[in-house]
């Protein structure tokens, strides 16, 4: 190779490089010019949405038709102003039991407040849900009363129906000691002339809105869909045990053996043998009524369990479970009942389920357990001032949960035993 051609090799080779080395420059400024803009567009965008952030919180305190008269009303009105009668019909409990009941779910339901909202107050929770389980009205209603959400307000009633189960069951709802089972007969004796008798059992049905797919699962024998609470109260119209949930086409006896009752029976927890007689139905009625005027008392108070519930079926039972705790709550802390409670439930929309005699009322086994009854009732007419309990007979009995008696389970449940 030449000279010359050596050179316009190099020469050559020398613009390739230089352009390589110009083109890597303008890639990299362009990139970084790239960059640049981004991040100034990002930094806008953070800057126009802090700005909106501060327009809507400025606007919130000024809105005068929502938040503000809302927020107003539960602070001035509610926690101020509200009379004795106001606490009573409103949220159907004292002042006292509502501070009582927000100091023992305290804490459950303390929330902290952070940088960007306050925590909605504990006291304005349980007054929210209890506005709920007492009217059963729509979330928008409650929404607006309160000056929160509509999702606040479905929170709220799912917290505090679950913080009233996990806290104030032990308390307001637990099953005798045998202490407490003695006690429960003298007090049924004394109180509604029904010997060996710890606790009244019925069920009763709760109307609700129920998915396609559990239609026929949740229609009860009169044609409409309800969920099932069982229950068990004792002299005093308190329940000491409750099994709630399940579908309205489910028998009773079915659901007596899925209960903690059954298993109580099983164990031999409940007494031994059962005492016959032709006064035993009146005596039957006026101690039943006093389960009946239980459930009358317990859906007057908390009419979300007497109106068609549209909540979620997974909340249902634990909202009937919470409602039955603060009825004993209400109930032990002596809180008044109205008595107008009772007359807008009396006026059902629904027809609740009658107490049709079944088939197997003939059932030998519970036959004998009304016969063993009948002798002492006979006695107690006989003797002067009546009340006497006889010292042979025993002292509780199976036959004590009155409406069990008239089914098959009463004899299964007296095999048990």
């Amino acid at each position: 190779m030449t000279r010359e051609e050596s050179a316009r090799h190099i020469k050559s080779l020398l613009v390739h490089l230089l352009r390589q080395r110009r083109e890597y420059i303008n890639n990299a400024l362009v990139q970084r010019r790239n960059e640049i803009n981004r991040r100034i567009r990002h930094r806008k965008f953070l800057l126009q949405r802090m700005k909106r952030m501060r327009m809507m919180a400025s606007r919130a305190h000024t809105r005068p038709w929502s938040i503000t008269e809302s927020t107003d009303w539960w602070e001035r009105v509610v926690m101020k102003e509200f009379q004795p009668r106001d606490w009573l019909e409103k949220f159907r409990m004292s002042k006292d039991t509502f501070f009582a009941l927000c100091g023992k779910l305290q804490p459950r339901l303390t929330r902290m407040n952070t940088n960007f909202r306050q925590a909605l107050p504990l006291e304005k929770r349980v007054a929210v849900a209890l506005w709920r389980l007492a009217t059963n009205v729509e979330y928008r209603t409650i929404s607006a009363l309160f000056g929160v959400g509509c999702s606040t307000v479905g929170q709220c009633v799912r917290e505090v129906c679950h913080a009233v189960v996990l806290l104030l069951k032990p308390v307001y709802l637990q099953q005798p000691s045998e202490q407490e089972l003695d006690e429960a007969v003298r007090l049924f004796s004394m109180r509604w002339g029904f010997p060996h008798c710890v606790g009244v059992l019925d069920s009763l049905h709760i109307p609700i809105m129920t998915p396609p797919s559990k239609a026929t699962h949740c229609c009860n024998r009169n044609g409409w869909h309800s969920v099932v609470l069982q229950g068990v109260v004792n002299g005093l119209g308190q329940f000491w045990d409750v099994c709630a949930g399940f579908p309205g086409s489910t028998e009773d006896v079915s659901i007596l053996q899925s209960s903690t009752l059954w298993t109580m029976a099983s164990e031999g927890r409940l007494s031994p043998q059962p005492p016959r007689n032709r006064r035993f139905n009146y005596h039957l009625r006026h101690a039943r009524s006093v389960v009946e005027v239980a459930f009358q008392r317990l859906r007057a108070r908390w009419q979300c369990l007497h109106r068609r519930n549209d909540c979620r079926l997974d909340l249902v039972p634990t909202m009937v479970l919470a409602c039955c705790i603060l009825h004993n709550m209400c109930e032990v802390h002596g809180d008044a009942f109205v008595e107008e409670w009772a007359d807008d439930v009396s006026q059902a929309e629904c027809v609740q389920p009658c107490d049709a005699l079944p088939a197997y009322m003939d059932d030998p086994n519970a036959e004998r357990v009304r016969s063993l009854l009948c002798d002492y009732f006979c006695q107690q007419q006989q003797q002067e001032g009546g009340g006497h309990i006889p010292e042979h007979l025993p002292y509780r009995s199976v036959a004590s949960f009155l409406h069990v008696a008239e089914t098959t389970a009463a004899a299964e449940l007296l095999t048990l035993l």
